[in-house]
C-alpha cells in the first residue's frame, strides 16, 4: 500500500458544527423572572382566587371561568 492510497482512503468527514446560542446572566434572569411572575400569576388564579379574597373585589367572573380546571387539578374552593 503506497502512501497516497492510505492517505485519500482515511480521509476523515468533518462533523456539521452545532450554533451555540449567546446566553448572557441577564438575559437567563429576565426569563426566569418573567416565568416565575406567570406561574404565580396562574398558582393564583386557579389555586386561591375564591371572590371573597380576590383583588377584584367581590367580582367572581375569574372563579366562575376557572373552575372546572381548579377541581381538576385539585383544588377545593367550596
Amino acid at each position: 500500500m503506497t502512501a497516497s492510497t492510505h492517505s485519500s482512503s482515511a480521509r476523515a468527514v468533518a462533523a456539521p458544527s452545532l450554533a451555540v446560542p449567546n446566553v448572557s446572566a441577564a438575559s437567563v434572569a429576565l426569563w426566569l423572572s418573567l416565568t416565575v411572575l406567570l406561574a404565580g400569576l396562574a398558582y393564583y388564579f386557579l389555586g386561591y382566587d375564591q371572590g371573597a379574597v380576590s383583588v377584584f373585589g367581590s367580582d367572581t367572573h375569574v372563579h366562575e371561568f376557572v373552575h372546572d380546571a381548579r377541581h381538576f387539578l385539585g383544588f377545593p374552593c367550596h
